[in-house]
């Protein structure tokens, strides 16, 4: 099951909080969430459940044998160690088996099947979560939980169970025994919700129609590719991934907000970085943090010789690609991105902050490494990834072909509202008429702040209304009616 289904949003997700604030109180609201959350998980995978529960249960012991241990002490340290390696063990066994296999069969051209170990979903997510929890524990930086079931609310809560964000148990502690609910943070988390869920059913869902068109990851159908074809199909794909990627943690934060939960913002607008450091602190910005908290730091971080820094880069940059794929090109797509880094950091040594004539510069430079890194991204065949290059740069069937014309003509303005939304334009105007509205109370400011709020409160209803219109049958696409 996911967000963008219609069994979520119109049985599911009425079922769930519907009957929610009916209950008694707040013991019985978790354990109303954790049935759910493990209805949800187990939609996608029953026998998964177990392997859940499992790490959830390794992860609660170790945690709470650790108080017992004196700090720095070798039982806690074993304590730490068993929890981690048990949880990594796991995630290794059912997502890398067959990459490991597969690339020890390459290597020394051997044949034979591969094991073929499905792979549960969410693994990825709830397992750094657990490992985070016992290492904060481990640290001192947060109790452990007592109770067991409580914990496995944590691991399991489907708003951010199967698709991020990572979230730290220091940051739903408090929540977990003492939220309340607010028809103010209610109303903000469905805004919340169904922009994100806009986003991908509207937005990121055309997008991906299109790159899949023009360039299927297979490599399925291609033939001789002009320059202009590559060029629309991957600038699609770059925003497919972005609206894709928070779109859904969009829809976990606002799912989060509605019953009292606040979850840390998980993209911040990366395409307008200017440099590729800050790039990866406003793209999937949980997922950074923990290879810098709980990875980067413990390795030494900033504090050692430079030959090691930069050793450590490219250990946390190989391991952040393998993380998002058990396969070659990741790996490379993560070296790729720590090879820029360790230029910005020991060569450019730039500021932070872009001034003047330097910020579209480097807003340009940002944006071009970041491109041609999703070619890395999108292609595991490593020769497709060279047969699109080339095409790009005029090595294949001319400049433009018919098809791209057809293609960019049919979606010009689809293209143009996805970049939009990936930039911070619509709030930073949002920003200036509240301030305007605040600041005087002239006709035409009386009137645009009354449209605004009609806007904002219709907003929900129009959203789930296109979003809907665009999930029945993936055929409805509002920018089909306006063709170049």
């Amino acid at each position: 099951m996911v967000f963008s289904s219609l069994f979520f949003l119109f049985f599911f997700l009425v079922l769930c909080y519907g009957v929610y604030p009916l209950l008694p109180s707040l013991r019985a609201r978790n354990i109303w969430l954790l049935v759910f959350s493990l209805i949800f998980y187990a939609w996608g995978g029953p026998a998964y459940v177990g392997l859940l529960c499992l790490m959830t249960l390794v992860c609660y012991m170790g945690a709470l044998l650790m108080p017992g241990q004196a700090p720095g002490s070798q039982g806690r340290k074993v304590c730490l160690w068993v929890s981690v390696g048990a949880c990594l063990l796991l995630l290794g066994v059912f997502k890398y088996t067959d990459f490991l296999v597969g690339s020890f069969q390459g290597l020394f051209g051997l044949d034979g099947e591969l094991p073929g170990v499905l792979l549960p979903i969410g693994i990825s997510f709830y397992t750094f979560q657990l490992i985070s929890y016992v290492v904060d524990v481990y640290r001192g930086e947060t109790p452990p939980q007592r109770s067991y079931w409580k914990l496995l609310l944590y691991a399991a809560l489907f708003h951010q169970c199967i698709a991020g964000p990572i979230v730290r148990y220091q940051d739903v502690r408090d929540r977990i025994d003492h939220r309340t609910v607010t028809p103010d943070n209610l109303f903000r988390g469905l805004v919340r919700f169904t922009v994100g869920l806009a986003k991908k059913a509207v937005l990121a869902n055309a997008c991906a129609a299109v790159a899949d068109s023009l360039l299927p990851a297979s490599g399925a159908g291609w033939g001789p590719l002009s320059s202009v074809t590559v060029l629309v199909a991957m600038v699609a794909y770059a925003m497919q991934i972005y609206l894709d990627f928070s779109a859904y943690s969009d829809m976990a934060i606002g799912l989060g907000l509605a019953v009292g939960f606040f979850y840390r913002e998980n993209f911040n607008y990366p395409y307008v970085a200017t440099s590729v450091t800050d790039f990866w602190r406003r793209w999937h910005i949980s997922l950074s943090s923990f290879f810098r908290d709980y990875v980067y730091i413990p390795l030494g971080g900033n504090r050692c010789a430079t030959w090691r820094r930069i050793l450590n880069l490219v250990a946390v940059w190989g391991l952040t690609g393998l993380w998002h794929g058990a396969s070659w090109n990741f790996v490379l797509w993560g070296l790729y991105f720590a090879l820029f880094l360790i230029l910005e950091k020991f060569l450019f040594r730039w500021e932070p902050e872009a001034r003047g004539w330097q910020r579209p510069l480097r807003r340009l430079y940002t944006l071009a490494v970041v491109f041609f890194g999703w070619f890395l991204f999108r292609f595991e065949d490593l020769s497709l990834t060279g047969k699109a290059l080339a095409a790009l740069f005029g090595f294949g069937n001319g400049f433009v072909d018919l098809t791209a014309r057809t293609t960019l003509s049919g979606n010009l303005f689809l293209l143009l509202a996805c970049a939009l939304a990936c930039t911070p334009v619509v709030p930073f105007l949002s920003g200036k008429l509240r301030e305007l509205r605040s600041r005087g109370q002239s006709t035409a400011t009386r009137v645009a702040g009354l449209v605004t709020d009609c806007v904002c409160a219709l907003s929900p209803a129009l959203l789930l209304l296109l979003s809907t219109l665009a999930l029945v049958g993936n055929t409805y696409n509002p920018f089909l009616y306006f063709r170049f």
